[in-house]
């Protein structure tokens, strides 16, 4: 299949993937007084004396924001808000098949903090959540830190988040076939942007030690004159064996690489300098850091990549509808670091023992109990932490 031929044909034929749809009738006055004027005025007073009861009364509380800059889309880099709309609608569509949350991109033609900053604020109140995407970093950072700290609905980078969250499941099952402890493991990532950052900070809470960061020039060091802020608060946060060189020494003894990066950067003689029955996540789109094949020939017990066609595809997919669902449930103001958490161990206790293997490390995101397990996980950590 020419697949680009054909998602072009998919697209061009349906006008866009998402639509507006009335959840009541409109076929009579009555329906209309009703939904309209001069009964609307009703429902719009009783928010005006109660604001909670927007969550009873509108959609608000099933509808979240899928928002972009365009500045980081995919593989395709700074494409801008246009191009970036059906990166955004495909969001959405997958909130809705696989949450039941409704979703609306809304694509900025902002390039700054501040801007990006202002216009989700001004438009917060029309939804329950925020869904950060394909903003580039470090500006994704400080965008999601300044809205978590004005806005009083839930916040969510999901290519840091629901990434990591989706990597520390995979990362979760491939130690139990390997045997090896979260505690005791040497994990490389290479890749500081959105999701490598993300990547690092959430497998350092699941309790990994020993982690060093690479970016394009080799393993992160204050000699670099040119770090950004994110980097730097990494270097403070791993490496505590001081290494130094590029991308192949820091492999050396390593257990793990997760590749959130570049293309073809990897070999087999790099995975051969890992330890014994190393674990490969090649995360990189559309292009993995290592083919499989590659990786097995080095050594590489176990193997994941972005990719739909190969097996052990690690993809946020399979986090960010059912972590909405879940914190749109519970009302929660933002997600924690215990709700995250638990939804990374729920997802991948969904893979049973007997049917975990080297190449079936995560669930698929057609198994229908992801999002609803995903969710659960959310639920309960959000009314604990009332």
């Amino acid at each position: 299949m020419d697949l680009k031929k054909e998602s072009i044909k998919l697209h061009r034929e349906a006008k866009g993937k998402i639509a507006v749809k009335s959840k009541v009738p409109l076929k009579n006055m009555t329906d209309m007084a009703l939904a309209y004027t001069p009964g609307v005025a009703a429902a719009c007073l009783a928010i005006a004396e109660n604001p909670e009861e927007a969550y009873s009364l509108t959609a608000k509380q099933n509808t979240v924001a899928v928002v972009s800059d365009g500045s980081a889309v995919l593989g395709l880099g700074n494409i801008g808000p246009l191009a970036a709309i059906p990166v955004m609608e495909g969001k959405c569509a997958i909130f809705k098949e696989f949450a039941g949350v409704d979703a609306i991109p809304i694509v900025l033609n902002a390039t700054t903090v501040d801007e990006i900053v202002a216009a989700v604020k001004m438009i917060a109140p029309s939804f329950g959540g925020i869904n950060l995407e394909d903003i580039s970093a470090p500006k994704c950072f400080l965008v999601e830190k300044r809205l978590k700290e004005l806005l009083d609905i839930p916040v969510f980078h999901d290519d840091q988040h629901g990434t990591a969250v989706v990597v520390g499941a995979a990362l979760i099952n491939a130690l139990k076939i390997v045997k090896k402890d979260l505690a005791k493991i040497s994990v490389v990532i290479n890749g500081a942007g959105s999701a490598g950052v993300a990547i690092t900070k959430f497998l350092l809470d699941l309790g990994v030690k020993d982690l060093v960061v690479c970016d394009k020039k080799g393993i992160l060091s204050y000699t670099d004159d040119n770090l950004n802020f994110a980097k730097k608060e990494l270097i403070e946060l791993t490496n505590k064996t001081k290494k130094t060189g590029l991308l192949v020494d820091a492999l050396k003894d390593a257990d793990v690489f997760i590749g959130v990066s570049a293309g073809n950067i990897v070999d087999r003689t790099m995975i051969k300098k890992m330890n014994d029955d190393a674990i490969v996540f090649a995360l990189a789109n559309p292009v993995p850091e290592i083919h499989p094949d590659e990786a097995f020939a080095g050594g590489a017990r176990i193997v994941g990549t972005g990719l739909s066609n190969l097996p052990n595809q690690i993809n946020n997919s399979l986090a960010f509808p059912g972590l909405f669902k879940g914190i749109l449930e519970a009302r929660a103001k933002q997600f924690t670091k215990p709700m995250l958490v638990a939804a990374s161990y729920a997802l991948a206790n969904l893979v049973t023992a007997e049917q975990l293997n080297e190449q079936n490390i995560i669930p698929h995101i057609f198994d229908e109990a992801v999002s609803r397990v995903v969710s659960e996980a959310v639920i309960k950590v959000a009314r604990e932490e009332l």
